[in-house]
């Protein structure tokens, strides 16, 4: 029964009404003191994803504000590789972080799918628009792998629609001659990745998938090589391979295919990398840390004992991350108000990324019924989901200025956010093209709020105090990534799943009870 109902009753006093309306608005907000509405933000993260899609749009579209975009994208290397997804609030397609968006979807899917309930379709979906637009790239034209279009520099110098969009739609690969490891690894761990999560679902495709990874995989071991040294067009001013590729994608790409194929020559290519550097962050870039908690999964859940130098090293990781109070060792600043700050860029990437790692490294602790310690300091699962929950939370308000940082969760949330098709008027509001000049004074540097919303989309986050300009032109701070959300997905998957609303109707009223499972 309603508010409105309970109000309406003509067989209530009006003391038993007011009893009635306290005790709703009561536990609700004990409710909500004591969590955020997981569930409705997993549901907005998953949105987002809609809005970032490039290429023809379904029919089932719920994101109204875009439109068909980069139709002809390819056409420029006479192929198809229209699809995919803008990683953030420009027009142009940067394959290397999109691939490693679908690894750590599909990643949430395999933990937590069975916590996202009637969601999970909406999470296949998601992954299933990136897997359709990578195995374009995979297995187009042989010998090749497509890795971007677009000109990012040309891009840069407009703020345009990308249904407007005028710029030059470039296509880059790599090849024998112009080799990608990176890439090429970072792309199989995303096609072996998804193959698990249509295994049931779609068998067909899932054969599919892990075969274009097979074939991926072996092109990064065979032609060795940074992409970011042989690919133009700028791609090397935006993603490149920082941390190279032998340490952390030719790993993960095996990790991730050890598990699709149970094929035992994975386990042995990636012992033989010896990757030994110590690490205390997990991005787009470096994956030493995800491939290390990845390969826990086998040491500790099925007994591996040939992993367990990757267990150490996991927690390893994990002591870098905790703070300085859990461990001596810890690497890792935070903020005033308890946020992890990594980088004055896009922070809460790394928020997402560490807290996904905490959450599932938890997940395979308490199954193990394992334990560690951080030189003297004891670490428990339940001491990392605490520390996951305290990431998530503050992103979803509990933070010193009472601001989401998911746009469209939450009484208060970013409303200038970084990202042309967010801060335009949409097609069927302004059918008339806009210029890319014309886009920077009337919309990149308007005052107002974005006319489209972007609901679910995870913005770079607050400063290292804890401060938050919501400024539209402060892209470190105000952009939206597809690689920030992607984590936070499972994130928030586990804890929709453990903490759950019940309605209970009663004599006095309709009641909200948290339940922890």
């Amino acid at each position: 029964m309603s508010n409105s109902a309970a109000l309406a009753s003509s067989s209530r006093s009006p003391v038993a009404v007011f009893l009635a309306f306290s005790l709703v608005w009561l536990s609700s907000h004990v409710l909500a003191a004591g969590h955020p509405d997981y569930t409705d933000a997993l549901t907005k993260s998953l949105l987002f994803f809609q809005g970032q899609r490039s290429g023809r749009l379904p029919a089932d579209q719920a994101v109204k504000w875009r439109s068909n975009s980069a139709m002809s994208d390819g056409s420029a290397a006479n192929v198809d590789l229209t699809g995919g997804y803008y990683d953030g609030g420009d027009n142009v397609k940067f394959n290397f972080p999109t691939a490693f968006t679908t690894t750590m979807l599909s990643w949430s899917i395999i933990e937590y799918g069975g916590r996202m309930e009637g969601r999970v379709h909406d999470a296949r979906a998601a992954v299933r628009w990136a897997t359709d637009y990578l195995l374009k790239a995979a297995k187009t034209t042989p010998g090749k792998l497509y890795v971007g279009v677009g000109d990012a520099d040309a891009d840069h110098r407009c703020w345009e629609r990308p249904e407007d969009m005028d710029t030059p739609r470039n296509v880059y690969e790599v090849s024998a001659s112009a080799p990608g490891s990176d890439v090429a690894g970072e792309t199989a761990a995303a096609l072996a990745a998804a193959s698990l999560v249509f295994k049931a679902a779609d068998p067909d495709y899932s054969r599919r998938l892990v075969a274009a990874a097979r074939d991926v995989m072996a092109f990064a071991w065979q032609h060795q090589g940074k992409y970011s040294d042989h690919v133009g067009g700028g791609v090397s001013n935006y993603y490149p391979s920082y941390s190279g590729y032998k340490g952390d994608e030719l790993l993960w790409g095996s990790a991730w295919l050890l598990w699709a194929t149970k094929n035992s020559s994975y386990l042995n290519d990636l012992i033989s990398l010896g990757a030994n550097d110590g690490v205390d962050m997990f991005s787009w870039d470096n994956k030493l840390a995800g491939a290390r908690v990845l390969l826990s999964r086998r040491a500790l859940l099925d007994g591996d004992k040939r992993l367990e130098p990757f267990t150490r090293q996991a927690e390893e990781f994990i002591c870098r991350v905790l703070p300085k109070s859990s461990s001596p060792s810890s690497t890792t600043p935070y903020t005033p108000g308890g946020l992890m700050h990594r980088s004055g860029n896009a922070n809460l990437q790394y928020v997402a990324s560490a807290s996904f790692l905490l959450t599932t490294y938890a997940k395979y602790m308490a199954v193990s019924n394992h334990a560690f310690s951080c030189q003297n300091l004891p670490v428990t699962y339940k001491s990392l989901r605490a520390l996951a929950k305290r990431q998530v939370d503050y992103v979803l308000g509990d933070n010193p200025l009472g601001m989401s940082y998911m746009v469209g969760y939450g009484a208060r949330s970013p409303q200038r956010i970084h990202h042309r098709a967010s801060s335009m008027p949409s097609m069927a509001a302004h059918p008339a093209h806009i210029g890319c000049q014309e886009g920077f004074q009337s919309y990149l540097y308007a005052s107002g709020p974005n006319p489209n919303v972007h609901t679910g989309a995870i913005v770079g986050g607050p400063d290292q105090n804890d401060a938050f300009p919501d400024d539209r032109a402060d892209y470190a701070r105000s952009e939206p990534t597809t690689y920030t959300n992607a984590p936070l997905v499972g994130c928030l998957a586990y804890f929709a799943g453990s903490y759950k609303k019940e309605k209970k109707e009663t004599n006095q009223g309709l009641t909200l009870v948290g339940i922890y499972l």
